[in-house]
C-alpha cells in the first residue's frame, strides 16, 4: 500500500531517516517495521517562528510493499539514423544543451557550435581570471561549455512554470548526475563544484546518440538567402548549412548582437537590470533569518528574498547565494562585471546577493545624453530611441566605469555597506570572498545617480526588513549588470521563428526569452519541438 502524507516536523527529525520512520508510522497509524521506504515529494523550510523552525514535508509513504524507484525509466535517447534532419545549434548553454537533448527526442540531429572550450580547458582560463586577472574573451565565466549556468550556481528554481515542463528539466539533471534533493526542494540547487560533471554527461550522451558538441566554434556570419537562413560561418572558416539555426548564444554575446545589427536583422533594445553585489558574513544573515545566535547542523545557510519601490523604480535581490563566493563575470579586458555562485553544499563564509536596479531605455538614453555633452562618454553607436544597442552600450560604459576605478586587473571598487548608503569612501574593506581582490573606491564615480539613490535607499529600507542586514560588515561590489540581455531578438509567437529571417529560432537568455538555467532549458526544448513539427 502507498499512502500521501504531509508534515511537519524539526530540522533534525526531517535528517534523520530512522526519526522520519517513526513520524511516518505514527501519522499513518501503522508499527515502524511497516514501512518499508518513502520518497519526499516535497521539502520547504519554515522559518516563521522565533520559537521553532519546521520542516513541511509531503512524502509518499510505502507500506507493506517495496518502494518504487522514483521513476519508472530514464527517458530515452536514441541513436539517430543516418539520413536524420540537421539542426544547427549556436550555443552550448542550458538553452542549447536542451534544445540538443529535445532534437534527439524528435528524432533531428542537433549540431551543437560553441565559441568557447570544453569544461576541462575552461577552468584553465577561469584560474587565469581570478588570479591574475587575465579575460579570455572566448573562455570565462559566461563563454564555454554549459555557458554561465556551469559556474553560476546551478539554481534550478523559476516561477516559469507555463512556458514548459519543470519536472521535465529537473529529472533530466537528475538523471544526468544531479542529487535527488532537486526534484523535491522548493529552491532546488546543485551546486558549481557539481555542474561540470552533468554538462559533460550531456555533451556525452548528445555525441552517443549521433549529435555533434563542436568547441571554439564561434560564429562569425550567416548567410541568408531570400528571407531564409541557409549557412553559419565559424571564426576558423568552416561552413555550416542546416534546416535550422536555434540562436541559443546568452546575454553576453554583444558582437552576435551587432552581427544581426549590422545585417539588418531586426534585434530590439530590452529592459534589464544593473547595480552591484553585496555580500555579508554568512553568520548574520543566518541570524536575522533563523532568529539565531547560531545555525543549526540540520539548517542550509539561509537566503533571503528583497524587494522595494524607491521613487516608482525597483531595486531588488537577484541570484542570492548563501555560503557563496562573489567571481569575475567580465568578458573581455577593460571591465569588471561581478557575478555569484554557491558550490553544493553552500559551506562558504559569505552570502552574497545582486542587488539591482531596473533600467529602462528612456532613462538610460538620458543618461548617455548627458555624458556624450559633457564629453565623457565613449559610445559604440547612437542615442536615437530606435538604437537597438542603446542599453547595450549603458551596460558596457558602467562596467568600464567599474574598471576604470578598480584595482588593475580585475581588483574590483568596493566600499562598506553603510558607508556607500552615506557617500563615504571605506578607509579600509573587511575580508571577501572575491579572489582577484577590492579596491576600496567611490562609487558614486562608477554607478549612474539614479541607480546609485535608488540603490542606497533600498539598501535603508531592506536594513528595516531585515533588523541587522544593514551593517558595515557588509560590502558592495561593482558591478553586477549582466542581469539579463540587454537585447531582444523578436520571433514570431506561433512558429518561434524570426519574423524576418526563416529557419532562424531565437532561444534563451540571449534572445531575451528567459531568466535562468530552468527558464533557458525550456525555452531550448520548446523550439527543438517546434522545428520538429516544421520539419516533419
Amino acid at each position: 500500500m502507498q499512502k500521501q502524507i504531509q508534515l511537519r516536523v524539526k530540522p533534525e527529525e526531517a535528517a534523520n531517516a530512522s526519526s522520519l520512520i517513526l513520524i511516518l508510522a505514527q501519522a499513518t497509524g501503522q508499527a515502524p517495521e511497516s514501512i518499508s521506504g518513502y520518497h519526499i515529494l516535497k521539502q520547504s523550510i519554515d522559518a516563521r517562528s522565533r520559537q521553532q523552525i519546521w520542516i513541511n514535508l509531503t512524502v509518499l509513504v510505502f507500506i507493506n510493499e517495496s518502494p518504487s524507484s522514483r521513476f519508472n525509466d530514464e527517458i530515452n535517447f536514441p541513436a539517430l539514423p543516418s539520413n536524420a534532419k540537421e539542426v544547427i545549434i549556436i550555443g552550448a548553454g542550458p538553452a542549447g544543451l536542451f534544445a540538443a537533448l529535445e532534437c534527439i527526442e524528435q528524432g533531428l540531429r542537433p549540431i551543437v557550435l560553441e565559441r568557447g572550450k570544453d569544461v576541462r580547458s575552461r577552468r584553465r582560463d577561469l584560474a587565469k581570471l581570478n588570479k591574475e586577472g587575465i579575460v579570455n574573451p572566448e573562455s570565462n565565466y559566461c563563454f564555454g561549455e554549459g555557458g554561465a549556468g556551469t559556474y553560476s550556481d546551478g539554481k534550478l528554481y523559476t516561477r516559469s512554470n507555463k512556458r514548459g515542463s519543470i519536472d521535465k528539466i529537473l529529472r533530466l539533471f537528475y538523471q544526468f548526475g544531479a542529487d535527488e534533493r532537486i526534484l523535491y526542494e522548493a529552491h532546488p540547487h546543485i551546486g558549481t563544484n557539481k555542474l561540470p560533471h552533468i554538462i559533460t554527461a550531456m555533451r556525452a550522451q548528445i555525441e552517443k546518440s549521433g549529435g555533434k558538441v563542436l568547441f571554439e566554434k564561434k560564429l562569425t556570419d550567416l548567410i541568408i538567402e531570400k528571407g531564409v537562413a541557409k549557412e553559419v560561418i565559424t571564426s576558423d572558416g568552416d561552413r555550416f548549412q542546416t534546416n535550422a539555426i536555434i540562436l541559443a548564444t546568452g546575454h553576453s554575446a554583444r558582437d552576435i548582437f551587432s552581427l544581426l545589427n549590422d545585417k539588418g536583422i531586426l534585434i530590439e533594445a530590452k529592459p534589464f537590470a544593473l547595480g552591484v553585489r553585496v555580500e555579508h558574513p554568512q553568520s548574520i544573515v543566518d541570524g536575522i533569518q533563523y532568529h539565531c545566535a547560531v545555525r543549526g547542523p540540520n539548517l542550509p545557510p539561509a537566503s533571503y528574498s528583497l524587494v522595494e519601490q524607491v521613487n516608482d523604480r525597483g531595486v531588488f535581490s537577484f541570484c542570492m547565494c548563501p555560503g557563496g563566493i562573489i567571481a569575475p563575470g567580465a568578458t573581455a579586458p577593460g571591465e569588471i562585471v561581478v557575478n555569484g555562485w554557491s558550490p553544493s553544499k553552500r559551506d562558504n563564509a559569505f552570502a552574497n546577493s545582486g542587488m539591482v536596479v531596473q533600467i529602462d531605455l528612456a532613462t538610460a538614453a538620458e543618461y548617455l545624453t548627458k555624458l556624450k555633452v559633457n564629453g565623457n562618454a565613449n559610445l559604440n553607436s547612437s542615442l536615437n530611441l530606435n538604437n537597438p544597442l542603446l542599453l547595450l552600450d549603458f551596460q558596457r560604459h558602467v562596467e568600464k566605469k567599474a574598471f576604470e576605478f578598480g584595482g588593475g586587473k580585475q581588483i574590483a571598487p568596493a566600499a562598506r555597506l553603510v558607508d556607500f548608503c552615506t557617500n563615504k569612501v571605506s578607509k579600509e574593506l573587511p575580508n571577501a570572498s572575491y579572489l582577484p581582490g577590492l579596491h576600496s573606491a567611490d562609487l558614486n564615480m562608477i554607478l549612474p545617480e539614479f541607480v546609485r539613490t535608488t540603490l542606497q535607499e533600498g539598501f535603508k529600507a531592506f536594513g528595516k526588513k531585515m533588523k541587522g542586514y544593514y551593517s558595515n560588515d557588509a560590502i558592495v561590489v561593482a558591478t553586477e549588470s549582466r542581469t539579463s540581455s540587454p537585447v531582444r531578438i523578436p520571433r514570431d509567437a506561433e512558429s518561434y521563428q524570426h519574423p524576418q529571417i526563416r529557419n532562424l529560432y531565437p532561444c534563451g537568455e540571449g534572445a531575451g526569452y528567459a531568466g535562468g538555467i530552468v527558464s533557458a532549458a525550456m525555452d531550448g526544448q520548446k523550439l527543438a519541438q517546434a522545428i520538429a513539427v516544421q520539419l516533419r
